[in-house]
Order: structure tokens, then C-alpha cells, then sequence
């Protein structure tokens, strides 16, 4: 009889056994497809459908930290040729500044203003001269924010006699303003930011 007690339990912390091993199976699977679902839902939102031409196109939707680094990089670049190509106007000059000066703080009005009191404007309607900016390179750390970077550009203020071109490198920060405008459509904003280099380059004999 005792045997047979002894049977029975053993019997019964197999089955308890067995229970709690389909039990953590089940919700380890359970959890499994949940994840999976969630996954495909967020894989179906980011895919959206445009209708051009009476076709149906699919296009995948992404962050902009997917493409951190080629928006910092275009926003950089937007900034200085707004605030660097100028044409002999003063309305002409007034606008680019003016676009400029949506991308960056107070330290972009600070240059502006110096440039401004210095009579640079002033010498390019006066002598005639169209300025063009060409960026070389840009160096940036986007491992710590905000985010800081090192522009590298070549200048070209095109005269009716003659070209000179001059060596350009600035420097500053960008923080992300979390929205985005029609003046400002990738949603940063440089700060910091100052001429470390802007001279002449040797002509070449």
C-alpha cells in the first residue's frame, strides 16, 4: 500500500513537472509571436503606398537617425552656401543671409553683423565681385551631442579681371530642434559656430 502512495507521488511531481514545463513553454511562445507581431506592424506602418501617374508605388519610410549623419552633413552644407555665396545686390546678398541664418543661432548673427560693420558687403556690390563656396570636406562627431563638426571649403570671389580663390574653415556645433519648417526642413540648428581660416590660397607658379 505504501508502495503505492510512493507511486502515486512520484506520478504526481512528474505531471507538476511536465505542467510547468508546457506552462513556461507556452509563454515563452506566447511572448515570441508577440514580438513578431509587433514587428510586422511596425514593418507595415513604415511601408507606405504613393499613387503617381495611376500607378501604385511602395516606399519605405525611415527616421532621421537611419540618416543622422547625411542630413547633418546637408544641413552644413545648405548653411554655408547661404551664408558665403553672395552676388553683387543688396537685396540679393540680404536674402541668402537671411536663409542662412534660419539654420544657426545668435553665433551666425554675430559673423553677419562683423561682416557687415567691416563694409565686406559693401566692397562686394561696390567692386563688382560674385562669391562662390564650394565645400570640401566636412569632419563630424556624432558619438556626442551636440553634435560637433570642422567645415572644410574652398572660396572663389569671381571678379570681371580675375579669380581669386581663398581658403575656408569653420567650426560649431548642431543641436536637433525636433521640428521641422520650410526654413529649416532637416530640423537642426548649428550654434557655436566661427571662422578659424579664411585666407587667400598661393596661386600656383
Amino acid at each position: 500500500m505504501f508502495t503505492q502512495f510512493k507511486n502515486i507521488d512520484t506520478a504526481f511531481r512528474h505531471i507538476k513537472r511536465f505542467s510547468l514545463f508546457v506552462i513556461v513553454g507556452c509563454v515563452l511562445l506566447s511572448g515570441f509571436a508577440i514580438h513578431k507581431s509587433y514587428e510586422q506592424v511596425e514593418k507595415a506602418q513604415n511601408r507606405i503606398h504613393i499613387l503617381y501617374n495611376g500607378k501604385v508605388l511602395e516606399a519605405i519610410a525611415s527616421d532621421k537617425k537611419s540618416n543622422l549623419e547625411v542630413e547633418l552633413r546637408d544641413h552644413i552644407k545648405t548653411f554655408h552656401h547661404y551664408f558665403f555665396s553672395l552676388s553683387p545686390d543688396d537685396r540679393a546678398i540680404k536674402a541668402t543671409i537671411s536663409k542662412a541664418l534660419y539654420l544657426a543661432d545668435e553665433s551666425a548673427k554675430k559673423q553677419s553683423d562683423n561682416l557687415q560693420e567691416s563694409g565686406y558687403y559693401n566692397n562686394i556690390i561696390s567692386a563688382n565681385i560674385s562669391q562662390e563656396i564650394e565645400i570640401d570636406s566636412t569632419r563630424l562627431d556624432i558619438n556626442q551631442y551636440p553634435y560637433a563638426f570642422i567645415c572644410y571649403a574652398t572660396q572663389k570671389l569671381i571678379r570681371s579681371t580675375s579669380t581669386v580663390s581663398r581658403k575656408l574653415v569653420t567650426q560649431g556645433k548642431v543641436r536637433d530642434i525636433k521640428s521641422q519648417t520650410d526654413n529649416n526642413p532637416h530640423g537642426f540648428l548649428i550654434q557655436q559656430w566661427e571662422i578659424l581660416v579664411n585666407q587667400d590660397v598661393p596661386l600656383k607658379p
